[in-house]
């Protein structure tokens, strides 16, 4: 991971265009090649992203002309961060992440969808429960009535940073031939309205989960959006 302090302004140009005006902000590059932008607010939220697949150039200052960062997605949308002053700039090498541990409910939710993938559409089986990918393991990794392959993210709580891991693990995925192409499936409990918005942009199906019917196996509620 790079990281850089820096003071600079962003502007997205792409589907819609988007600025932001000079300030001290933190980018984050990652080994995954994705930048996003952060001020010192917002918990975990970037003010703009670029997700991998993308490509970053630099192109050094230049007497009046600024240090700038093009950032070209797979879109062909580019993000442009023109730094005015460089304030901290190290690179760090975090190794292999073990995942996040899931807590009892969560965990138990997963198995339970993985003993019974058909819950999740009829016809669907299982491929495998904890897929590994380079940026960590796939929840479940089912395929559909048709033999398509699907990719399920299980949360107990669905929220906005769910709907990212799993278009990242996406992103991955359908680089290998032998599975493309894979579509996502985001299943919880409940599922907020952003991350419901955020996963139709991505194409991402959302499933809302009755966690007491699952476990008694007894017609399990479910609600396909």
């Amino acid at each position: 991971m790079r990281l850089v302090i820096a003071a600079c302004q962003v502007d997205y140009v792409g589907r819609l265009t988007a600025h932001l005006p000079q300030a001290t902000r933190l980018i984050l590059v990652k080994a995954d090649g994705s930048v996003s932008i952060h001020n010192d607010d917002r918990a975990y939220k970037p003010l703009n992203w670029m997700s991998p697949p993308c490509k970053l150039t630099e192109q050094p200052a230049d007497g009046d002309q600024p240090l700038r960062w093009t950032v070209t997605g797979k879109d062909g949308g580019q993000l442009i961060i023109t730094i005015n002053e460089v304030l901290h700039d190290s690179t760090h090498d975090l190794g292999v992440d073990p995942g996040l541990q899931k807590d009892g409910v969560e965990a138990h939710l997963q198995e339970l969808l993985a003993e019974h993938p058909h819950t999740l559409g009829e016809g669907w089986s299982l491929v495998r429960r904890e897929y590994p990918t380079a940026i960590g393991p796939v929840d479940l990794l089912c395929r559909d009535a048709g033999g398509a392959a699907v990719a399920v993210e299980v949360k107990r709580r669905g929220e906005i940073d769910g709907v990212e891991q799993l278009t990242r693990y996406l992103e991955l995925l359908n680089r290998d031939p032998l599975l493309a192409p894979v579509r996502g499936v985001f299943a919880a409990q409940e599922i907020k309205p952003q991350a419901r918005v955020l996963a139709g942009d991505r194409g991402i199906d959302c499933v809302a989960v009755d966690y007491d019917a699952l476990r008694g196996l007894d017609d399990p509620s479910m609600r396909l959006f």
